[in-house]
């Protein structure tokens, strides 16, 4: 069995499970909880990193980009620093663009910032990113989203969103630890 993503806002479970239709669906490992009426999202990932390689997957700018599949082309994580990013299609048009400014870095324990997605129709977001210590060797993130509005939080539930940002976790655990969780 594995567990499936209800992509919808709803007041039941964010999970739920089913057989797979095929043995080659991945699983998805990262959880995305919304509630129905509300303009946030909570994301949650176990690693089995320490928690000071988990911050660092997300600070330092050559390991953002190998995991993330992207290109940084600002990155300063530090108070009232920014950062942008980009991803292009193989024929190396760029099809995404990021950016955001950073409003607080607490090492190995948060980062809050904000996230724009570049010429889409979405207003600016607020993230808070914790990061936890659960053993030596493993850790949690947990990613509070923020959202103008509940119709944007909606709109963007409705993309591919939770497969793509469990994709970059897999990659994240694959790259930095070496596989496993």
């Amino acid at each position: 069995m594995r567990d499936a993503y209800i992509l919808k806002p709803s007041n039941s479970p964010t999970l739920k499970s089913k057989k797979p239709s095929n043995t080659n669906i991945m699983e998805l490992k990262t959880k995305i909880h919304a509630e129905d009426g509300k303009q946030e999202i909570f994301i949650t990932r176990e690693f089995d990193l320490p928690v000071e390689l988990l911050f660092k997957a997300y600070t330092e700018a050559e390991l953002f980009e190998q995991w993330m599949g992207t290109k940084v082309t600002k990155f300063e994580n530090k108070q009232h620093g920014s950062y942008r990013f980009e991803t292009s299609n193989p024929q190396g048009d760029i099809v995404f663009s990021a950016n955001g400014t950073i409003h607080e870095v607490i090492q190995n324990e948060k980062i809050i910032r904000t996230f724009q997605m570049e010429n889409t129709p979405f207003p600016v977001q607020i993230e808070f990113l914790e990061f936890e210590k659960l053993t030596d060797t493993t850790s949690k993130i947990t990613i509070q989203t923020i959202y103008k509005s509940v119709d944007f939080r909606d709109q963007h539930l409705k993309m591919p969103f939770a497969q793509g940002i469990n994709m970059a976790h897999n990659r994240l655990q694959e790259i930095v630890g070496g596989g496993s969780r």
